[in-house]
């Protein structure tokens, strides 16, 4: 029987055990026993798209199908939460302009300042940051690179088309959202002269033997992505982040979020505006 409103199909807990390990193998989200009867409602769309009765054939198609890795995606989509809003955790954006990049324009001789947003959904944070960024006349003749990745493609062909709903501008500046965003569409679009200024690109943190093609960044904002991996993915992705990083550069966690039994590999920084992090040299480099 096809999953209907009125009849959904339960998930037993031993093919629970095998997606939860699936997923886990394909992209480091670890969902633990407890959230099985969140996972078995969530996923009963997919199996009504794919007019699968059971959620075995779900785990085999996963398993071998040829278009497996879509819908791996689709799944870290409807497990994961997705909620954001411009200008999102403030403080770390004042942290950002007042305080981290003053102290890196002292130390960059190339005038370039990278910017990583990993996990950056929708993209709200990534124009949060160029808005900001674009207002600083102090950055003149400098090079700025603002880029986000997710491992969603839906998430970021929003992104990229950069139109946004009333209620993601409900902690947003009224000049800003007056100067950068014109009403289209039944919602507003980011000017193209902050469009031009970012990037966005399909990455699975999980893959950390990836992150060499990626250049090295002055800034990464992680903001409450980690919370979905558990303490062995954390530690490589937390190092990968450590590698991707310019000498003295900063790492942005949720404010939930700690190094704390992962790495000490950083120096946790209080600044006026926030505490972060910023990359430790090792002893020999």
């Amino acid at each position: 029987m096809i999953a209907t409103e009125q009849s959904p199909i339960s998930l037993p807990p031993d093919v629970y055990k095998l997606i939860r390990d699936m997923l886990y193998d394909h992209c480091g989200v670890w969902l633990d026993d407890e959230s099985k009867f969140f996972v078995e409602g969530r996923l009963q769309d997919m199996l009504r798209r794919r007019r699968l009765t059971s959620f075995k054939d779900l785990y085999y198609y996963l398993k071998y199908d040829a278009r497996r890795t879509d819908e791996f995606v689709a799944l870290v989509d409807l497990l994961t939460i997705h909620e954001t809003y411009f200008f999102r955790e403030d403080h770390q954006l004042h942290a950002l302009i007042r305080e981290i990049v003053p102290a890196l324009m002292k130390q960059r001789e190339d005038r370039t300042l990278r910017i990583w947003s990993a996990g950056c959904s929708t993209g709200e944070e990534v124009y949060s940051i160029a808005m900001l960024l674009a207002e600083q006349q102090f950055l003149g003749d400098w090079r700025l690179e603002i880029s986000g990745s997710d491992i969603s493609q839906r998430v970021l062909e929003t992104a990229r088309r950069g139109v946004y709903p009333a209620s993601a501008f409900r902690t947003t500046p009224r000049e800003l959202q007056a100067r950068y965003f014109h009403q289209d569409d039944g919602g507003y679009r980011i000017d193209d002269s902050i469009k031009r200024r970012v990037n966005f690109f399909s990455f699975n943190l999980a893959e950390v033997e990836r992150s060499g093609l990626l250049p090295k960044m002055d800034v990464i904002f992680c903001r409450n992505v980690i919370i979905y991996f558990d303490l062995p993915v954390k530690k490589r992705v937390v190092e990968m982040f450590w590698h991707r990083l310019r000498p003295e550069g900063y790492l942005l966690l949720g404010h939930s979020e700690s190094l704390m039994n992962i790495t000490t590999a950083f120096h946790l920084c209080h600044l006026r505006h926030d505490i972060v992090y910023q990359k430790k040299e090792r002893a020999g480099g």
